[in-house]
């Protein structure tokens, strides 16, 4: 079988922002990384589910939402993956950089953690997921779309 695309990039060049994995016709897939991989430091499934349902709900309520088709955790657990379609990358990181900092200033119930609504609702945490993103806020305070290449 040959190498997907996301096992073909260098885990030990990648850092905490965010990179075009790539394009299909439309639809672009950003690798968003919160953590360095392979640091051996990494969110808590809690966390991470949390992260997933802020950032799901604000994005697609978002002026841009229309355009994303996915957004999910990684396995590894240090980032997410966001699929978009005919979204410009600059307004692509403008919708990661307003999701984080929604994620960031969030306060109440979960969207969609009701045991109606999720498969594992008990699994949640606020605190937790707010301070797994800060070094990505940080990071994206100055970014642009010249950095979406993975590093060589």
């Amino acid at each position: 079988m040959e190498k997907i695309a996301s096992f073909a990039v260098d885990h030990d060049k990648i850092d905490v922002g965010v990179y075009i994995s790539r394009v299909d016709g439309d639809i672009t897939t950003y690798d968003i990384r919160m953590i360095r991989p392979n640091s051996g430091i990494y969110p808590s499934p809690a966390a991470l589910h949390t992260i997933e349902h802020l950032f799901a709900t604000f994005a697609r309520n978002h002026a841009f939402g229309k355009n994303v088709v996915y957004i999910g955790p990684m396995g590894c657990r240090t980032g997410f993956y966001m699929l978009s379609r005919n979204l410009p990358h600059e307004d692509a990181l403008t919708l990661i950089r307003e999701s984080m900092n929604f994620i960031s200033e969030f306060e109440g119930e979960i969207p969609g953690s009701s045991k109606a609504e999720c498969g594992n609702y008990l699994d949640h945490d606020t605190d937790s997921a707010k301070k797994e993103i800060e070094s990505l806020r940080k990071v994206l305070q100055n970014y642009n779309t010249d950095m979406l290449v993975y590093p060589a």
